[in-house]
C-alpha cells in the first residue's frame, strides 16, 4: 500500500501537480490548460476547452481537407510524358507496354541482344510477306518485287522489318507510339539514302491515322504486335479501314495455350532470359482460332495460318505445321468483288436488254399491223 502511494505521489509530481490532504491542486500547469483531481484509487484529467477553440480546429480541419482535395485533383490531371503521345479516346496501346520497350529503344538494332529472335524471324516474315503479295501481281521488276506497292508497318519498334521491305521496292510507311523506337528508326535509316526516299516513320498508334489514309496500302503487316494492344477488335477494324479492297494483312504472334505459357514466358523471359522479363503477358495472348474468328467478322478472309518455332540454341526459326507456339497468319480484306463488277457482264446484260426490248417492240408492230 505504501509503495503504491509512493508511486501515485512521485507520479503526481511529474505530472505537475501536488498534494494537499485527499485533493490535488494544480502546482505549475495553467488553470485555463488543465486540471486534475486525486482520489485514493484514481487520477483523473478533465481538460476543458473553450468553445472558441473548438471553432479554431474546425476551421483548421476544413483547411486541411481542402489542401487534401486540392492534391489529389492535381494528381489526378498529372500525366507522365510517354502518355502524351497516345492519349486519344480509344486508344488500342497499352501504356505499360510503352514504358517495357521504351526502356529498350537503344538496343534494337543490336542483332546479339534482347532483339536478336527479331532479326532472325525476318528469315521467315520476310519471304511469307514477299511471295504472298507476288501472288496478286503479274509482273514485277527483278530486285523490287515489291515496287509500286504501299506498306503499313503496324508497331515497327527500331524499324527491323520495315528497311528490308523497302529494300524490296516497297514504299512503307512505319509507326510506333514510342517516339524513342521512330527516332532509333530514322538514326539507322538515315545510313541508306535509297531507303530514306521509300520509308516513313510516324510516331503514332494505328488509330490516330485511319481518317488520312483510309483504303490507301496494299498491305499492312503487324508483326509481334497484337499480344500487346488494349482491344484487338478494334486494332483489326483500323486494320481493314486503311487496307484497299483485296489488300492483305499480315500478321505474327503467340498462341495462347500452356506450351506458350510454359516455353514464351516462363523459359524464355525467366530463365533463358531470351526477352527481357514483364515483355508478354500471357492473358494476351491469342489462339488461331480466335484470331481467325475476329478477322472473318470484320471483313477480312483468312488466307493462310503457318506455325512457326524458335530454336534458342541454333537462334534460328523454322516452319512448323505444330501452331501451339508461334504462327503467322495472312487475310485478305474481302468485298473488291462485291463492289467491282466486271465489264463484260454489266455488257451482256446490257446487250440481253436491248434484245428483250427490241423484241417487245417488233411483237407490238406485228400486233398493229393486224
Amino acid at each position: 500500500m505504501w509503495g503504491s502511494r509512493k508511486l501515485i505521489s512521485s507520479g503526481s509530481r511529474f505530472l505537475g501537480v501536488r498534494r494537499s490532504g485527499c485533493r490535488v491542486a494544480q502546482a505549475d500547469c495553467p488553470r485555463s490548460t488543465a486540471s486534475a483531481v486525486y482520489s485514493e484509487n484514481q487520477l483523473s484529467w478533465t481538460l476543458p476547452i473553450k468553445p472558441w477553440i473548438f471553432s479554431e480546429y474546425r476551421i483548421m480541419w476544413f483547411k486541411s481537407c481542402k489542401m487534401t482535395f486540392v492534391c489529389f485533383n492535381r494528381m489526378k490531371s498529372y500525366r507522365y510524358p510517354w502518355t502524351r503521345l497516345y492519349s486519344t479516346s480509344g486508344t488500342t496501346v497499352d501504356s505499360s507496354e510503352v514504358k517495357t520497350f521504351l526502356a529498350l529503344a537503344h538496343r534494337w538494332w543490336d542483332e546479339q541482344g534482347v532483339y536478336a529472335p527479331l532479326h532472325s524471324m525476318n528469315d521467315l516474315r520476310v519471304p511469307f510477306i514477299r511471295d504472298n503479295l507476288l501472288k496478286t501481281v503479274a509482273n514485277h521488276q527483278p530486285g523490287k518485287p515489291l515496287s509500286g506497292m504501299k506498306i503499313l508497318d503496324v508497331g515497327c519498334g527500331g524499324g527491323l522489318l520495315t528497311e528490308p521491305l523497302g529494300r524490296l521496292g516497297a514504299s512503307v510507311i512505319g509507326i510506333d507510339p514510342v517516339a524513342e523506337n521512330i527516332e532509333t528508326a530514322q538514326r539507322h535509316k538515315s545510313f541508306d539514302p535509297v531507303l530514306d526516299k521509300r520509308i516513313e516513320y510516324r510516331a503514332c498508334a494505328l488509330e490516330e491515322i485511319v481518317e488520312e489514309t483510309a483504303e490507301t496500302f496494299d498491305a499492312v503487316i503487324a508483326s509481334e504486335v497484337v499480344e500487346h494492344v488494349t482491344d484487338l477488335e478494334t486494332f483489326i477494324q483500323c486494320c481493314w479501314q486503311v487496307l484497299k479492297p483485296g489488300a492483305s494483312l499480315f500478321i505474327t504472334t503467340i498462341n495462347k495455350t500452356q506450351l506458350s505459357y510454359a516455353l514464351g514466358i516462363v523459359f524464355a523471359e525467366q530463365i533463358a532470359g531470351i526477352v527481357p522479363k514483364g515483355t508478354h503477358t500471357w492473358e494476351k495472348f491469342v489462339s488461331p482460332e480466335m484470331l481467325e474468328s475476329i478477322l472473318e467478322s470484320n471483313g477480312l478472309s483468312v488466307q493462310t495460318v503457318a506455325g512457326m518455332f524458335y530454336n534458342p540454341f541454333s537462334r534460328y526459326w523454322h516452319w512448323s505445321e505444330n501452331t501451339s507456339l508461334n504462327y503467322a497468319a495472312h487475310a485478305v480484306k474481302s468485298g473488291a468483288q462485291e463492289h467491282q463488277v466486271p465489264a463484260e457482264s454489266v455488257l451482256k446484260e446490257e446487250t440481253e436488254e436491248l434484245q428483250a426490248t427490241a423484241s417487245t417492240i417488233a411483237g407490238v408492230r406485228e400486233e398493229v399491223k393486224k
